[in-house]
């Protein structure tokens, strides 16, 4: 994913499927600056990480591209 995107997704009220390999992630926190996300694993708010925007992917089967 690129940072634009990652940004669009985070910033956007709607809401938008984003795996980071192949599990699911909610978007806590974009590092525009350096490429990073921090992401929540899961349902679990305690388990987060913070990782490269490029690592993060979209459903193949979206039709929307914001």
């Amino acid at each position: 994913m690129k940072v634009e995107r990652a940004m669009h997704i985070y910033s956007s009220k709607d809401t938008f499927p984003v795996h980071l390999e192949g599990r699911p992630v909610w978007i806590e926190n974009i590092d525009e600056d350096n490429g990073m996300a921090t992401v929540q694993i899961g349902s679990d708010p305690l388990n987060t990480h913070t990782v490269a925007v490029d690592r993060l992917s979209e459903p193949e089967d979206r039709d929307q591209r914001g």
